[in-house]
Formats: structure tokens, sequence, C-alpha cells
């Protein structure tokens, strides 16, 4: 048994047992896939996969068994890559940090300004995408780390440290009547509403803080990005329901800020990532900025 035939019955498996494709993505011939394959299940003295004539069709008990443990094995190679690549040179590598529009914008410029003067030699890579993909990416090697509030669910696979709390705010020009009196939910209920498309920015806490109070949103425009929220509010659409650190007391000066304590839940934002990757000194500095940055804008 060698690791190479572990590693043929991963990618079997991942490119559904075609036998040409798995020769392809290793760069070998399809009659070596086959000559591996039978050598192995010969040793082991038993098959590793079912068969419908000489078409492979899936894994066997055995098959199954074997392949978890080869994924272990995958995944220790991979650590000690890292650990060996950090060995010769801890100071430089490439950081990919899965997040989105908002964290992008509004709380990582201070930490990775920060990251990159201790760190020069380290690249950093903001791979920017809807919640729902964010923790895809960790899973399928494109990101070492995810910063996100929402789709965070349980997931025993992942390391998840709380980052920092947040509030909403509405946003409305300075002549609208919400920019004075006492803010409820009943008067924001009254008026057309702008916010964030489901599943992003605590769009939850929105729809949980109406729905328990029995009060319907006109939601009129929902959008992913918070810069476009805030140019319909100034066209006059309807008032804007955003994450306050997004309202911008230099850029935003014609739009009025109302915070909403107590009338809709705060959020978390988590940085997260897999339990199972070593991950270099540098992306745990990384996480100490992240989680610095977070302490000052909650002082």
């Amino acid at each position: 048994m060698n690791l190479s035939q572990l590693e043929l019955l991963r990618t079997l498996h991942e490119n559904g047992f075609n036998l040409s494709k798995a020769a392809d993505s290793m760069h070998i011939v399809q009659s070596a896939v086959s000559r591996q394959l039978h050598l192995f299940e010969e040793e082991l003295g038993s098959p590793l996969l079912t068969r419908n004539g000489k078409k492979l069709t899936g894994l066997t008990e055995l098959g199954q068994k074997v392949l978890a443990q080869a994924s272990t094995i995958q995944q220790a190679k991979k650590n000690i890559k890292s650990l060996a690549s950090e060995y010769r040179n801890g100071d430089s590598g490439i950081l990919h940090v899965a997040t989105t529009h908002t964290q992008a914008k509004y709380f990582l410029p201070k930490p990775i300004q920060r990251f990159r003067a201790k760190y020069p030699g380290v690249k950093v890579y903001i791979v920017q995408s809807s919640p729902d993909h964010l923790i895809d990416f960790l899973h399928n090697d494109q990101a070492d780390l995810a910063i996100c509030t929402e789709k965070v669910a349980d997931d025993e696979t992942l390391i998840i440290n709380p980052c920092y709390e947040w509030h909403h705010a509405v946003v409305i020009p300075k002549e609208h009547p919400l920019a004075s009196g006492d803010l409820t939910l009943e008067r924001l209920a009254s008026f057309p509403i702008l916010t964030y498309s489901l599943g992003f920015t605590g769009r939850s806490n929105i729809e949980k803080a109406f729905n328990d109070r029995e009060l319907q949103m006109d939601v009129v425009l929902a959008a992913a990005d918070t810069d476009i929220i805030k140019t319909y509010v100034r066209l006059g659409l309807g008032v804007g329901l955003i994450a306050s650190m997004a309202y911008d007391p230099i850029a935003d000066t014609d739009l009025v800020v109302r915070n909403l304590p107590g009338l809709i839940p705060s959020s978390m934002t988590k940085i997260a990532y897999l339990r199972q990757n070593y991950l270099p000194a540098y992306s745990r500095h990384f996480i100490e900025e992240l989680l610095d940055a977070a302490q000052e804008m909650n002082a």
C-alpha cells in the first residue's frame, strides 16, 4: 500500500468513479489507474468498489471506511506542508479571507492595515461572496478564514470565535419625519423600507423583530450592498435599515442616522475556520488583529 493508491481512491470518488477522469486528474494513463486499483484491492483481500461489468459504480462498505481514513491522511499531508512552509519562512505566505461586502468595507480595513505592517511578506486575498457560500469556501479549501454574521450554523468541523457585536440603524434624509421624535417599530413599519437581502447582514434579526410584534414590513428594495441601500434612500424611495457601522460620518453627512437599541436584536459577527487545518502563526496573529479591532469598535 502507498499514498498514491489512497489518493487514487479519493480521486475516483471525486470524479464519480470515472476511470478516465480520475486518470486525467492524476496525470497518469487509465491503464495505470486500473493497475493500481487492482493491486490495492488484492493487497487488502477485498474489493473497494462496486462494479457493473467493467464500469465502477460506487464504494463497498470497506471502500467507504478506507476513504474516510484516506481523507484523514490527505489532511495530515496538507498540514505537514503548512508546517514545513512556516518552518522555512513563517513571515510569508497567502491568507485567503472569505467575507461579505459589508465586513470587507467597514470592518476589515483597519485590521488588515495593521496586519500588513507586521507581516509585509503575507498577501491577503479577500474572497467576497454571499453568506451562503462563505463556509463552503472553507470546506472547499478556497479560504483559510471566514468572517460573517449569517449562516454560521452548528458545524462540528469548524472553530467559531465571536468577534464583535453590532446593531442596526435607520438612515433617512434630513427632512424625513423619522429624523425626530421617538423611534418605534410601528413608526418604521408605516414607511417603505430599504434593507439587506435575505441572508445578508443580520436581515434575519430584522425579520424577527417585526414578526415578534406582528408587524408587516413593506420592503420595497433589498440589496447585499449597504452603499446601494443608501443611494436609494437619497432618492427618497424609503427608510434604510443598515448595519450601524456602515454609516460614514464623513461621506453620509446628508443623511441622518438613528440607532435602534432594543428594537432589533443585536447581531454577532464571527470568525470561523476548519478545526482540522493547521493555522500558520501569521493566520493566528491576523485573528488577534481582528479581535483587537473589534474591542476598539465596542469601546
